[in-house]
């Protein structure tokens, strides 16, 4: 029976849709949004087309047992989320100050949630209910569910799996594993047992049934040795692929492994289009009213997703552990009734605010042989050269807009997610970019250059920076075509691994012969599970496990962002200092080509009327006397 309304949030509205016990409670660091743009959303109802009935713990109050309680004792399990982001990138800025607000809570409020919030879910439940299957899933469980670099907190942390006293992971967007283990429970399987599951880690003390499973170094080891580390991330980096991904095995004192399953497949564009079917309410819970609602919904609620998955590779992303590599579209019909939906909001002014996903125009696997025999395991998609294999086409996804802007009530489409402008400089066909540029941006275009150090952007994973330099000029003749004035909007990055001084300076140069000095700059975040993090940690690259230069120095990280911004006043000293460091005094000056001028020149030396008033004064009285003497010989 398909149920319509939210899920119930309190014994009350379990009574008033007639459920005595829930099979599964869910318990998510974010208030309960009902929209598929929330992982929540997506599992809860998921369970739900599947028969299960679901409640949402939004937000409990972690000091308290009794919080996770209120929707009474689960007959299956279970289920924990920090939300749709790590809770520390949540809570904290890059250098780690606390952040004001949050966008995710009813009303914008800060400190709803805890640090560390699955961890502390999973510890809350276990307190309450020791017996129950605790089920971790969402970005911070996915990405934490081996050992990894925690920046918070400067340390090598265990497994998430270990930490929250949870029983198994559901790693990745989690669809089918979701009801994967939902059936065994509802079988009569024991937790324990369910061992089987594509996408879920768990914890055991036998391995000898695990067939061809990679034995990595084991917590302790590389705990010792930072290279240990960056070798078994390489290896967890070359087993994300459902085709070719091996059982992973990582020991832990007393005997205890965590064992990851390879991937779940990808979704199908059926198994994609009966997600974001699914009877969401497409709105917050209607108990935020009073606090003005939850300020993130703002951002997606005339947003359409229409890929997930990303081929583009990026070192500072993971993408790679959570979607994957293969790209997993839905079909125009499911998009275009969305869209439908969505003008039927009274709200809708007729602008549909993005289509797209990780990266907006990818609409299909970066080639044929992904689907059959997996990503290759040492070999990028588009880095550093798009690969000869590479298939190229914006044809669908241009479909796809075209019919998306016809509709009725639809006065534009923008397109707000990422481009990746390599690939879309690899398409000889121009009709793609030309409608992009006439008809889905909002007078800027936002792209992700990152930085334009050659060598900063080998690291990076991205391409060289002539490739961005090719796709502004295209860019700039296509909208004098056009008869349009739109700009370019990049994305910068400072003190990602690699970048010293002089490569902050050559970015700042480049920015200075631009004319241009951007409003934000990111400073790089070492976030879990990406290249670039254990590059941070390790001083090493993974992929060859060549030494890394890597700043972790506060001051230098505020130099390096601060030369972003030369132009910005405040941001003088920090720029002098920058420049004299890097032996780059030539770009202090008048000249054209400086930054910035010098310091102000000392004041000037005191006059001797200032330094010595009394011989000053005995000047001016004879002065006087000597006039009036002049005056007395002229009478006489």
């Amino acid at each position: 029976m398909e149920r319509k309304g939210f899920l119930p949030t309190n014994a009350a509205e379990m009574a008033q849709q007639g459920i005595q016990q829930l099979d599964f409670v869910y318990v998510i660091g974010d208030a309960y949004v009902d929209h598929p743009s929330f992982g929540h959303a997506i599992i809860s109802r998921i369970l739900q087309s599947h028969g299960y009935t679901v409640g949402i713990i939004s937000q409990p109050d972690w000091r308290d047992a009794a919080s996770v309680t209120v929707l009474g004792r689960p007959r299956l399990a279970f289920l924990i989320s920090s939300g749709n982001m790590d809770s520390m990138v949540n809570h904290y800025s890059v250098s780690k100050k606390r952040r004001s607000t949050d966008a995710y809570t009813p009303g914008g409020e800060m400190g709803k949630r805890p640090d560390h919030a699955a961890t502390v879910y999973g510890n809350l439940i276990r307190k309450a209910y020791r017996d129950v299957p605790v089920i971790l899933g969402g970005i911070e469980g996915s990405l934490r569910r081996m050992a990894h670099y925690d920046y918070w907190s400067d340390s090598f942390k265990r497994s998430v799996l270990l930490d929250s006293q949870a029983d198994i992971i559901s790693y990745g967007m989690g669809e089918r594993a979701m009801v994967e283990l939902a059936d065994a429970l509802a079988s009569g399987i024991a937790v324990r047992d369910i061992t089987f599951v594509p996408g879920t880690v768990y914890k055991t003390k036998d391995i000898s049934g695990i067939c061809r499973g990679i034995l990595l170094p084991s917590y302790e080891e590389m705990k010792a040795d930072k290279t240990l580390y960056a070798k078994s991330f390489m290896t967890q980096y070359e087993n994300t692929d459902a085709c070719t991904g091996r059982p992973l095995i990582e020991p832990y004192p007393n005997g205890v492994y965590v064992v990851q399953n390879p991937p779940q497949p990808p979704l199908g564009t059926e198994e994609m289009d009966a997600v974001y079917d699914l009877p969401y309410m497409r709105t917050y819970h209607p108990s935020y009213e009073e606090k003005g609602g939850v300020p993130a919904i703002s951002e997606i609620r005339f947003s359409l997703t229409s890929n997930r998955g990303c081929f583009g590779g990026c070192s500072f992303c993971a993408l790679t552990f959570h979607q994957g590599r293969t790209v997993q579209t839905r079909s125009h019909d499911s998009i275009v009734r969305e869209a439908l939906l969505l003008t039927k909001d009274p709200e809708f002014k007729g602008y549909i605010h993005d289509v797209g996903g990780p990266t907006a125009n990818f609409r299909h696997p970066s080639c044929e042989k992904q689907l059959t025999r997996g990503v290759c395991h040492h070999r990028q998609c588009l880095f550093p050269k798009p690969c000869p294999n590479l298939y190229v086409s914006h044809a669908d996804y241009l479909e796809l807009l075209r019919r998306l802007r016809a509709l009725p009530g639809v006065k534009k489409v923008f397109v707000r997610s990422g481009i990746r402008f390599d690939y879309l400089l690899t398409d000889p066909d121009e009709r793609f970019f030309r409608e992009l540029v006439e008809h889905h941006i909002s007078g800027q275009l936002k792209v992700a250059p990152e930085h334009i150090s050659d060598t900063v952007l080998r690291l990076m994973g991205k391409p060289e920076n002539s490739v961005y330099e090719r796709f502004v000029s295209k860019y700039k003749k296509l909208n004098a075509q056009l008869g349009k004035k739109q700009f370019l909007v990049p994305y910068l990055m400072s003190s990602h691994p690699g970048s010293t001084l002089k490569e902050a300076v050559e970015l700042a140069e480049y920015l200075r012969d631009l004319g241009y000095m951007p409003e934000q700059v990111q400073d790089f975040y070492p976030t879990p599970s990406t290249l670039s993090t254990v590059m941070y940690y390790t001083g090493l690259d993974p992929r060859d496990m060549k030494p890394v230069y890597v700043c972790r120095n506060p001051h230098e990280k505020a130099m390096q962002r601060a030369l972003i911004q030369y132009r910005n006043p405040k941001n003088y000293d920090l720029v002098y200092e920058a420049l004299i460091k890097a032996h780059r005094e030539d770009l202090i000056g008048f000249g054209k080509k400086c930054l910035i001028r010098p310091r102000p020149l000392a004041a000037k030396q005191p006059s001797s009327r200032e330094t010595h008033p009394k011989k000053t004064e005995d000047k001016k009285q004879n002065k006087k006397k000597t006039i009036r003497n002049i005056h007395k010989k002229k009478n006489s």
